[in-house]
């Protein structure tokens, strides 16, 4: 066991990929509160951005044979971060999905504001090709991952990617106005 705290961040990396357990405990303390912040600023929500932390660091554990010893640790990180904060997202939405309908239904009244910028981003999907909606479709809507997006439309994964990505541009641009007002 060696004293992680007196170690730079390579050295560090070599004793977690070791499994040296007092590693492990360095890298979270000097890595946890980004990683944290990261997951909250995706997920915007306490209590699953301390389950995309835990995760994470669950993950870079099981992973750290693994991984390259000349790569830096906070980017390895907050990779492993924006991945499993998009998992859980989609996982929340997938669940989310039947309550928004059972609030419908139950008449709760929604914002106008609400409604309009739901509005905005329906006619901004909507207004994108065909393909493109497809794809977000599968992705965002339906869970799914690239993989699965391609198997299911029969598509290459390279193309759901591209597809994924033009798409996003294009209502990164159509609605950079939602940017400009919750910055």
């Amino acid at each position: 066991m060696v004293n992680a705290q007196l170690l730079d961040d390579r050295q560090l990396l070599d004793a977690f990929i070791r499994r040296d357990e007092s590693a492990i405990r360095e890298i979270y303390r000097r890595y946890g509160g980004p990683v944290f912040g990261i997951a909250m600023r995706i997920l915007r929500d306490r209590g699953h951005a301390e389950e995309a932390t835990q995760q994470t660091f669950t993950k870079a554990w099981q992973a750290a044979d693994r991984i390259d010893p000349n790569r830096e640790v906070g980017p390895w990180l907050y990779t492993i971060v924006r991945r499993v904060a998009i998992d859980v997202y989609r996982r929340e939405r997938r669940h989310a999905a039947s309550n928004i309908d059972d609030r419908e239904i139950a008449g709760v009244p929604v914002s106008v504001d609400g409604a309009f910028e739901e509005w905005q981003v329906r006619k901004a999907v909507g207004d994108l090709p065909e393909e493109e909606r497809d794809v977000l479709r599968h992705i965002y809507f339906m869970g799914y991952t690239h993989e699965e997006t391609a198997e299911r439309l029969d598509i290459p994964v390279g193309t759901v990617k591209s597809r994924s990505h033009r798409a996003h541009r294009k209502l990164a641009y159509t609605l950079h106005h939602f940017q400009e007002v919750s910055a």
